[in-house]
């Protein structure tokens, strides 16, 4: 796993289907605490990209890396992107797009990533693992993903009929060069109307290669029945 790249959590307060989601108690944590804590054991490397000042008191007890960004971004990458300037990220460093309420995601998921990204000719790389339940196909909270033969992105849904579906795993990857260029790119429609910021990628003929995670990782959250189902695992523990 090469160590030129970086993990950057996009985190903000608002949130349409749980209040103040960056700030639930998971089992005495909170919620960015534990994405923030995860990533800090996979890289050095590793920030929290936020507008929001109870973010930042949240959790700078556990690193200063922390990016204030501006409070008008309409996706998390239009975040990343102000964060990853502020760090002075090069062109060709790999960066991490990690999802602030995914806090379960593994260390050997983050180094598959990294390993299809360096083999795979691709603008961006993401991760699914297999759908297991009938309830994710009619979740509006569970995103799918369509692939083609080679595992590169065709179709995102939260709803509806796709081709072998898969269940997508909220992480992305991409140079900070094809992040440059994935904010110039106006909002698309699709995008704005189904919240799935990855539509303005592939909307715009940028490839994706979806990399197939085989292990069992818990949902992340992003209703109460998540929360509850959280920390019911974690009391497992």
């Amino acid at each position: 796993m090469s160590n030129d790249f970086y993990i950057i959590i996009p985190s903000r307060i608002s949130s349409t289907r749980l209040k103040n989601k960056p700030l639930v108690n998971l089992n005495g944590k909170t919620l960015i605490q534990r994405v923030f804590s995860n990533a800090l054991k996979i890289t050095p490397n590793s920030y929290v990209a936020t507008d929001s000042i109870e973010i930042k008191n949240n959790i700078m007890h556990i690193s200063p890396n922390i990016v204030m960004t501006l409070d008008t971004h309409i996706s998390g990458t239009d975040r990343i992107f102000e964060a990853a300037n502020t760090l002075n990220i090069t062109d060709n460093s790999l960066i991490i797009n990690l999802q602030g309420d995914e806090p379960f995601i593994p260390k050997d998921l983050i180094k598959q990533l990294i390993d299809d990204y360096s083999i795979k000719k691709c603008d961006v790389i993401t991760c699914s693992k297999q759908v297991n339940e009938e309830k994710d196909i009619n979740d509006p909270n569970c995103v799918l993903v369509e692939t083609n033969d080679k595992n590169y992105a065709t179709k995102f849904i939260r709803e509806g009929v796709i081709e072998n579906p898969k269940k997508h795993i909220g992480i992305y990857g991409y140079s900070f060069k094809t992040l440059s260029e994935l904010v110039s790119l106006k909002p698309t429609s699709n995008e704005l109307l189904y919240k799935l910021e990855q539509l303005r990628f592939l909307e715009n003929n940028y490839s994706i290669y979806v990399s197939e995670y085989n292990k069992e990782i818990p949902a992340g959250i992003d209703t109460e029945e998540d929360l509850d189902n959280a920390n019911k695992y974690l009391k497992s523990l």
